[in-house]
């Protein structure tokens, strides 16, 4: 089973939670047993996670030998220059190692199917932000946020858009979509 799932801000990537008071988890979300994240999303960080019963597809989705492309929107402070694109294409230096190259591009304008924030991003009349769409092929903690930051850009708001094949699409916060995996499609066409 593959589930996407759009965590909204807010929410614990896990099941349970432990720290008091207990903070949101995907409980509330989804019904669905025996599954778990394919990969992590930040609790300030919204947008795809992929839930499976498959441990091998999980794999597959997280090993950073397989360098799976996943990709974010990312409203950032201030405005993204030429060279902070470019020195995020080419791999920034953080404190455990440099980055891979990266995609980067800026965006025009706010993308067009976004939803509220709750609480809302703080907005700071003297100050710009921008979005960019930041494109990664390795999963370290707090990866992106920390990437942005390096080159001058904080991170105001997170959204992951896709994880290799898999998109957002059209779904809100808190909704999910059950697909078919790959390797049941396999099976199933053997039979």
């Amino acid at each position: 089973m593959l589930i996407l799932f759009n965590k909204p801000y807010g929410v614990l990537s896990q099941f349970t939670d432990r720290s008091t008071p207990p903070r949101r988890t995907l409980a509330e979300f989804v019904e669905e047993t025996d599954v778990y994240a394919a990969g992590r999303l930040d609790y300030d960080s919204e947008g795809l996670l992929i839930l499976t019963d498959d441990g091998a597809l999980a794999h597959r989705l997280t090993d950073p030998l397989h360098k799976l492309e996943k990709t974010y929107l990312v409203q950032v402070e201030g405005s993204p220059s030429d060279a902070q694109l470019e020195a995020l294409r080419k791999g920034v230096p953080l404190a455990d190692g440099m980055t891979l190259p990266a995609a980067a591009a800026a965006l025009d304008t706010a993308p067009a199917r976004l939803w509220p924030r709750d609480p809302p991003i703080r907005f700071r009349k003297n100050v710009a932000d921008a979005w960019i769409r930041l494109s990664i092929r390795e999963g370290r903690n707090r990866q992106v946020r920390r990437m942005t930051a390096a080159v001058g850009l904080p991170t105001l708001r997170l959204i992951r858009e896709r994880i290799g094949d898999y998109a957002l699409g059209t779904l809100a916060p808190g909704q999910s979509l059950r697909v078919d995996t790959p390797v049941r499609r396999k099976r199933e066409s053997a039979r």
